[in-house]
């Protein structure tokens, strides 16, 4: 469903030739540089992988330059996609064997207050993780010091945090 959103959302974006190659001899401009925040998580492209979105940027910088005669500036640039989707990848090797996360259940605890979530909400773990609430559902906890979470994975490539003394969990994604 994810990918049938960005397809059409991507599909929809109407970037004439002309626009593109003058953004290509200043740079490409990424979906995080055009739109606001809220655009940004309204379309749902917050919820792309770092990788999803190198390669949906290197897709539409191809695209928009297709009807371009110079054929020298399109392979630089499909080659920089390709470089920027290595460096991607190399960068998530080098933070470690935890950034790829073993798909087992695991417990830690959050750092500090917690009060429950209300959205979008990020948590900072004791074992250094940041992962954030996908969604709007709610839970109001009370006021508890460092509790224990335990975060299983889900179908699809989903995570779930539940809290410790709480049966309603909610669905998370690692943002470090």
């Amino acid at each position: 469903m994810r990918k049938l959103f960005v397809l059409l959302f991507v599909l929809s974006v109407s970037f004439p030739i002309s626009t593109a190659l003058a953004q290509s001899s200043e740079g490409f401009s990424s979906f995080e540089e055009r739109m606001t925040g809220r655009e940004f998580t309204e379309s749902g492209l917050h919820k792309l992988t770092d990788e999803e979105l190198a390669a949906l940027n290197a897709w539409v910088r191809n695209r928009s330059l297709a009807g371009s005669d110079n054929e020298e500036l399109q392979r630089a640039l499909s080659e920089a996609a390709e470089l920027e989707q290595a460096l991607a990848r190399a960068e998530a090797d080098d933070h470690g064997a935890d950034l790829a996360l073993k798909r087992e259940e695991f417990t830690t605890t959050i750092v500090g207050d917690f009060s429950g979530w209300s959205g979008y909400t990020e948590f900072e773990l004791a074992n250094g993780m940041v992962w954030q609430q996908i969604g709007s559902d709610t839970l109001r906890a009370r006021r508890m010091e460092n509790p224990e979470v335990t975060l299983r994975p889900g179908m699809f490539g989903s995570w779930f945090l539940k809290v410790e003394g709480y049966n309603q969990s909610t669905r998370v994604r690692r943002v470090r």
